[in-house]
């Protein structure tokens, strides 16, 4: 697959397995990394009870992306209508929101299985991208391994095991 060349948007679970290995420059640096107001605000909680490692600055994160986008609650509502039965956390439902609003050519970075499934139902399967897959596209190697589930392998079972639950493998 090629390079891709658009707008990244990244979930919370991403920025801090990003930060956690690593990788978060050569991310940021790399892509047009965008995400929203409720997931930077997710960065930040339990924020006392991480490693400094693991600690991230708040003005240093938005620094970094591309875009912060604000979400209003008439937004979040169309992805409550289109789901009501998927129960994505603030952040993915704020980050679904915002993307469906978007004519561009953007990618989603994200492991929620619930908003993956919300991807899947929509029929936007090929929007969603592993971390693997953009710090690989972007030659960087983090120095500690990813978790299994920013991995591309568990992105593409997940997403097939989605796809044929949501009944769209069907003739």
């Amino acid at each position: 697959m090629a390079r891709h060349q658009g707008p990244v948007l990244i979930d919370t679970n991403a920025i801090l397995e990003c930060f956690r290995v690593g990788s978060w420059r050569a991310l940021s640096n790399g892509y047009s990394v965008e995400t929203v107001e409720d997931c930077v605000t997710e960065t930040q909680t339990g924020f006392q009870r991480r490693r400094a490692e693991l600690q991230i600055d708040a003005a240093q994160l938005v620094a970094s992306l591309k875009a912060v986008h604000p979400v209003e609650d008439a937004q979040r509502a169309v992805v409550a209508v289109r789901a009501p039965d998927i129960a994505l956390d603030v952040g993915e439902r704020s980050l679904w929101a915002h993307a469906l609003t978007r004519s561009d050519v953007w990618v989603l970075c994200g492991p929620d299985k619930a908003s993956m499934r919300f991807g899947v139902r929509l029929g936007l399967k090929d929007r969603l991208i592993a971390l693997e897959a953009l710090l690989d596209d972007a030659g960087h190697r983090p120095k500690e391994a990813l978790k299994l589930a920013y991995t591309t392998k568990w992105l593409e079972k997940v997403l097939g095991e989605l796809f044929i639950s949501e009944g769209l493998g069907r003739s």
